[in-house]
């Protein structure tokens, strides 16, 4: 037996923003037959391909320590520099830089309620190296 993740599950104070964010990084969509409102204690996007969405669950406490799990992020159609750069244009903050001289490396963010992910090098930039 096998199973597919169907959601990333995220736990959060603001499901319906922290969607519009996600939205912006991944160009995961809502659903248009049940689209997010700001009311809502649930939120999800879906990815174009059908692999696993985001879901987004308000609740009542706040983040505390470091995520368990986190996501690393591998640009497409851009460098990591370059990616890095837009997600921060979009309300991501710099948690630490592990970019080397040689180009390796990754850059670890956080979303504006700040759960940590990583940007690594794109696919044509590890191909390069």
């Amino acid at each position: 037996m096998t199973v597919r993740i169907r959601h990333i599950t995220v736990d959060c104070a603001k499901c319906y923003d922290l969607s519009l964010f996600w939205a912006a990084v991944t160009g995961f969509r809502e659903n248009p037959d049940d689209p997010n409102l700001p009311e809502h204690t649930e939120a999800a996007i879906e990815a174009p391909d059908g692999s696993a969405g985001m879901l987004f669950i308000q609740v009542p406490e706040g983040k505390a320590g470091k995520n368990r799990v986190h996501l690393d992020l591998q640009p497409t159609d851009a460098g990591r520099d370059e990616e890095v750069e837009r997600i921060l244009g979009l309300g991501a903050t710099l948690v630490a830089d592990f970019r080397k001289d040689d180009g390796t490396g990754w850059v670890t963010l956080a979303d504006p309620e700040g759960n940590e992910f990583c940007v690594e090098r794109s696919a044509a930039e590890r191909a390069g190296s």
